[in-house]
């Protein structure tokens, strides 16, 4: 044995070996055919053509190498080990797995099914069933694939180096679905690590890491009628309003959380019943820590094994579509955690993250920030977006912590941000990854749409890429959503002084198009319930609730409420438990939950309420200055339709005989009054309605004459409106 073959064998056996198809596998030379095979631990190989006939022994060498004459055409290798026999397609008798036009692309950062490419796919492969594997770890010194199938032994797969891309690939016969896996990495100063696959489709549930090889069945969809439809659905003319939710804490059974097919039963139909159009889920995505709430993800291409497997969340899609519900998913593309089987230093290098910590580590959460400049992690993270809609017909994405990203300088302190190219603060590289994921999706995805979590006064968030924005769909109002609780959180007696909290708004209320957010946000970490931040007595807490959510569905802007503020939940979230539900032994609490379902069905039947919240024409203040008594009253209209009057009373004071002016003389209907008894109110109102007098007020020439109900919100629209 020559010295050249010497050093290959101990490469292999120390599992530094680089090149494992220049050893293993069929080989030329100047005798014929040799066969060459490394199998730690074997104590006899044979080499057996395909039609059986023709065996060949191959001769243990060393340390689990075996060589020797091989049959001619393709062939199996028949492996006796200590414990019995068994035969396999030989890993390194394939050729390669990716073409050069692949690995180019995604060089390039344009690869358009990149997750189609990468990872684990089990397949039929030159008509041998198997698994393919491919990762991107350009600094590796050397890459195999670990797992199940190989005793978790990284000499016993070594994977082939693609220098094109720095993608290492390999085929392995016989290896399936379900099957467990991790890529184990020499890294580029001489570390190992054991990592799961950032492409993997699916994942063994924590505290487990190993990802796991996905069944490529396709799931059976039923919903080409909701998808050819969904555009209609999320145009700025349509009602959208949105249940935001936990999937582990919304309910529990025996205290453990549902899985997929549970909520598909449960949570669908009560978010049918309450009429929200849509459902969006906190993080699904698979992540190691639950007290994150997801929001810090390592699996950005599998549903957490937490509630199923992938198929089980396709399912639940298929069941909120078959409801005509949509499904949108929180997606988070600013940070990732630095657990040790993820992507920090990846192949003993900062490949996915910054490697200066003053642009690749985030103080905020202690996690490392995405390297967006670079084209490879761009293209793997508009992939994650995409593969979402595309693989589950999931409806959208609110993109997380979007502000974090476009600024440079985010919580940090002079001296700890790095300067874009031209000494400003904007991140280029996030702009420019933002606007293609956007663009993307408007070209891959017909009919989805994308959020974006904002809390600054960047322009043209909701812009078009081409009109020099960010090209989102929406924009959550957060301005809105402070100001306003601020505003609700005041004693009654002192809002006079806060009045402008409520309509500062409507300054800006189109410079984008809003999603008004009630979220988790404002439930955790001491903030208390909604139902908590109210001021007074238990009475005036659940009348400063009602009135609040009637104010939130006939402003301008589509709704999101999180679950548990339906109920008037007392105690803030807790991610580890589900909601009170007893509290709906309450009627004042079930008061509040028939309010939002009551909301949900006239914010949908009455077309001024939803059709034009991207118009300023939509919206016309009728009382906004009224500070002394803290009342608001405003019309919400749209073309052909009945004009809405929606007017709020922020006092427990009930006031009789206020006087508001309207556009247009006739009976003016109450459709909904948050003081009704129904809801737990005083049930103090209007008798159904009121008849405008010949009376001028606010510059009309007919108004009405209403009893105001403390701490309430009415909604009033013309009857027999002809347009």
């Amino acid at each position: 044995m020559n010295e050249a073959l010497e050093r290959d064998i101990d490469a292999l056996m120390h599992a530094r070996h680089a090149d494992p198809f220049a050893v293993l596998g069929p080989h030329d030379t100047e005798n014929g055919r040799e066969i060459r095979a490394w199998m730690p631990g074997a104590v006899s190989i044979e080499a057996v053509a395909a039609d059986g006939e023709d065996v060949q022994t191959l001769h243990a060498v060393r340390d689990g190498f075996f060589r020797g004459a091989g049959p001619q055409g393709t062939y199996r290798l028949r492996v006796q080990w200590p414990h019995g026999t068994h035969e396999t397609e030989d890993p390194y008798a394939f050729g390669n797995i990716l073409d050069e036009s692949d690995l180019h692309a995604f060089r390039e950062g344009r690869h358009g099914a990149l997750d189609e490419r990468l990872g684990a796919h089990a397949c039929t492969w030159h008509g041998v069933a198997g698994t393919r594997f491919a990762v991107w770890a350009p600094n590796a010194r050397r890459v195999s694939v670990v797992g199940d199938f190989n005793s978790w032994d990284g000499r016993r797969h070594p994977m082939r180096l693609r220098f094109t891309a720095g993608v290492w690939e390999l085929f392995l016969p016989g290896v399936g679905p379900g099957s467990r896996y991790k890529f184990e990495i020499l890294g580029a100063h001489g570390g190992v690590s054991q990592r799961a696959d950032p492409f993997a489709r699916q994942t063994e549930a924590p505290p487990g890491t190993a990802s796991i090889v996905v069944d490529p069945t396709p799931f059976a969809f039923t919903d080409a009628e909701w998808m050819a439809q969904r555009a209609e659905r999320h145009a700025l003319d349509a009602p959208i309003s949105i249940y935001e939710v936990h999937a582990g804490s919304w309910r529990r059974e025996d205290g453990r959380e549902l899985n997929w097919h549970a909520l598909a039963d449960r949570l669908v139909p009560y978010v049918k019943a309450l009429g929200f159009t849509h459902i969006e889920l906190m993080p699904i995505m698979e992540h190691p820590f639950g007290g994150s709430w997801g929001y810090q993800p390592l699996g950005l291409f599998a549903p957490t094994a937490r509630y199923g497997s992938p198929a089980d969340f396709a399912y639940f899609v298929n069941a909120c579509h078959a409801a005509h519900i949509g499904v949108i998913l929180d997606w988070v593309p600013a940070h990732f955690p630095n657990d040790a089987h993820g992507l920090v230093e990846f192949d003993g290098t900062a490949l996915f993250e910054h490697a200066d910590p003053r642009e690749g580590y985030h103080p905020d959460w202690n996690t490392m920030i995405y390297n967006l400049g670079r084209n490879e992690v761009r293209n793997f993270m508009i992939a994650s977006g995409i593969a979402w809609l595309q693989r589950f017909h999931v409806d959208g994405l609110r993109v997380d912590a979007v502000a974090s990203m476009l600024y440079r300088d985010y919580s940090r302190k002079a001296g700890e941000w790095v300067p874009n190219i031209h000494g400003g603060r904007e991140n280029l590289e996030s702009i420019t990854f933002l606007q293609a994921l956007n663009e993307a999706v408007d070209t891959r995805c017909p009919g989805a749409i994308t959020i974006a979590e904002e809390s600054t006064a960047w322009p043209g968030v909701t812009a078009p890429v081409r009109d020099g924005g960010l090209g989102f769909h929406y924009k959550w109002n957060m301005g809105w959503m402070h100001d306003t609780l601020h505003y609700l959180e005041q004693d009654p007696i002192h809002r006079r002084f806060h009045h402008h909290h409520m309509t500062f708004g409507l300054v800006y209320a189109w410079s984008e198009h809003f999603v008004l957010p009630l979220s988790h946000d404002e439930v955790v970490h001491g903030k208390g319930s909604l139902l908590g931040k109210m001021p007074g007595d238990d009475w005036q807490r659940f009348a400063n609730l009602r009135a609040y959510f009637g104010f939130l569905w006939t402003h301008p802007g589509k709704k999101l409420l999180f679950m548990g503020g339906e109920i008037a939940q007392r105690a803030e979230w807790n991610h580890d438990a589900e909601l009170a539900w007893n509290t709906l032994d309450d009627p004042r609490h079930r008061g509040v939950q028939h309010l939002v379902r009551d909301l949900n069905r006239v914010y949908r039947e009455l077309p001024a309420l939803h059709q034009r919240d991207a118009n300023p024409d939509g919206f016309a203040w009728v009382v906004g200055d009224d500070s002394t008594n803290s009342v608001l009253a405003y019309l919400r209209q749209a073309p052909g339709t009945a004009p809405v009057l929606v007017v709020v009373n922020l006092t427990p004071v009930p006031r009789g005989d206020y006087r508001i002016g309207v556009p247009h003389a006739g009976f003016w209907a109450e459709r909904l009054n948050s003081d009704a008894d129904l809801y737990g109110g005083s049930g103090m109102g209007n008798a159904g309605g009121r008849a405008t007098d010949d009376v001028t007020a606010h510059g009309f020439a007919q108004s009405l004459s209403l009893v105001l109900p403390p701490l309430s919100t009415l909604i009033l629209q013309l009857e027999g409106f002809a347009s």
